[in-house]
This record gives structure tokens, sequence and C-alpha cells, in this order.
């Protein structure tokens, strides 16, 4: 496993009583708790689509999203390496389509872990989590054209009953070194944006990509979406980003050795743009908190390893 500075305290199983089940169907994985919390994760992808708690579905999803590996997933957690948004075309990833192409391959699941891979508990009796793989012989040649670096992707999600935590494990298992990007594109489901605060991110600089791209400083502690927002914040000191409704906490976002966020939200008109975004008004429900490493790139040199990701724990 790979040594990291200041992680996330761990999540502790209790000891006894029922177990959790993992049940694996021909293209998703679903997890539940005995308190009845639960994960469904895609191997298309391996995007997460669903994370419910305490009764509660947390993750919004498109009710048009195409979940037969047709298309990336709109909505849940779909999963963006080796690039960030449309690649730059003097770069070893410039071949490749916007995110790369780790939300449209196809994963394998590689079972039921008791990795120590990230801090949630693993194989408790109120904890749980399912490894993913991706690798370079997986890909399609097109994409093993566009990007011919050897590499392996783990990819841990676990479930437990204070959170979900999603953790991704980059090897270079190649002779050469490569740079990548990589985000955890997830999708929130809120009751009304518009009541909807984001805390964490104040005094932060990020690039306002409506605003063409233009460098800007957060100088109100608190984000209110009230129009369309595609932020990049970059290097962010706090760990821990938290979404509240109505001025109560909802969520709190923890970023493990991930030092950016991206919020997102498309507001009317490029919801209405967007064929796979339904409903057209969808954009009420919902707003991306997305960590990541993403300002700039990540140099990983042969056989080394990269491992970063999140634990997002629920307040309701």
């Amino acid at each position: 496993m790979v040594d990291r500075a200041h992680k996330p305290s761990a999540i502790s199983p209790s000891a006894g009583g029922p177990k959790p089940s993992v049940h694996s169907e021909r293209d998703r994985v679903i997890a539940t708790l005995p308190t009845g919390d639960s994960v469904e994760v895609l191997t298309y992808g391996a995007t997460v689509v669903s994370w419910k708690s305490n009764g509660k579905e947390n993750l919004w999803l498109s009710s048009a999203a195409k979940l037969d590996g047709s298309k990336p997933v709109r909505g849940g957690i779909p999963v963006v390496f080796p690039c960030f948004g449309p690649p730059p075309k003097d770069h070893a990833t410039g071949k490749l389509p916007q995110h790369g192409f780790a939300r449209n391959s196809t994963w394998e699941y590689m079972g039921k872990s008791s990795s120590e891979s990230g801090k949630l508990a693993s194989g408790g009796d109120d904890a749980v989590t399912m490894d993913f793989g991706l690798s370079t012989q997986q890909l399609s040649d097109e994409a093993r054209q566009a990007w011919s670096y050897k590499f392996d992707l783990i990819y841990s999600v676990t479930l437990g009953r204070d959170g979900l935590q999603t953790m991704l494990r980059v090897q270079n298992k190649g002779s050469e070194s490569f740079e990548f990007q990589m985000l955890l594109h997830t999708y929130f489901k809120v009751d009304n944006v518009s009541k909807t605060q984001i805390n964490g991110l104040g005094s932060t600089s990020y690039s306002d990509k409506v605003l063409n791209a233009s460098e800007q400083t957060q100088t109100d502690p608190t984000i209110r979406i009230n129009g369309e927002v595609d932020r990049v914040y970059k290097s962010i000191k706090q760990n821990t980003t938290s979404i509240l409704q109505d001025g109560q906490p909802q969520l709190d976002v923890i970023r493990d050795n991930l030092e950016d966020t991206v919020v997102w939200n498309p507001w009317i008109e490029k919801a209405k743009s967007m064929a796979d975004f339904e409903p057209n008004d969808g954009y009420k429900n919902m707003v991306c908190v997305e960590v990541g490493a993403v300002n700039g790139w990540q140099k990983l040199d042969p056989g080394d390893t990269f491992e970063g990701g999140q634990i997002v724990k629920s307040h309701l």
C-alpha cells in the first residue's frame, strides 16, 4: 500500500452481528449492509450509480443515463482518467476523448476485498470493500493506440456504516514515465440547489470555466448556486468540503491525497443542451463536488504507484 501523509481517520466496524452482503450481476455489483445502506457499481466505467444511507439516495442519476455501455454514465460517480476535460493536443493524452477512457471502459470486478487500500474499514461486520480493475490489456484498440502506456488501475469502493469511500490506485507497469490526471466526478443529489451551500473552499483560488477559465479567488466562505457553475479549485488546504441544505449539514466530502475539487452545475441552458440530462430541470436537484488531481499533471515513474480518493459521510 502507498504510504500517505495526512490520511483521513479510519471508520471502524463494530464486532458481531449480521454480515454485509455482496451480489454480483452480469453488469453490476451491489453491496448491502445489515442497516439497509447500499451501493451499486456498474462494471462499465466502474461507475457508482447509487449510494443509499438511512433510506435516502445520496447520488443524482439522470433518468436518461445510458447504463448499457453505449456512452459514459450521466450521474453517479464516473471515474476520470488519464485526462480531465478535453486533453491538450500537444500532450501525450492529446488523442484521447474528453475525460479519458476509464469511464467508458469495462472494468473487471475483482471481488470482495480485505485490502488496506484507503481508510474505511474493510471486511468488518458493517463495512465491505469491492475492488474493480482496469489495465492496458482491457482497453479498446482505439484507446491503446491513443495512449500506449502500460498501467494498472484498482478502484476500491468501500461501503461503511458511516459513509462511502472511493479510492483509485494507479500503477505504472511499463518502462517509461507517464503523466496523468484523475477525478471522481461525483453527482450529489440535493432537494433544492438554490438552497444548497458548499463550505470549505474559502480563500482558495480557482479557474472559472464560465468566465473563460479566468483565475479567481473564493472570497466568500460559502458557495451558493444561482446560475451555471464550473470551477476548478486548486491546491486546497482544508481536507473537507461540506454540502449543506437549508443551512443543515447534509454531506462531508473528505479528500485523501488529492488537492483539487471541481464544483459544477449546468443550470438551465446547458442542461437542456445535453441529450442524456433528464429531466431538463434536474439541475435543481444536483450539484457536482468532484475531488481530483487536475491542476497540471501527475508524473508516475516506472514501477511507482499513486493513490487518491475520497470519503463521503452523510449527516442525514
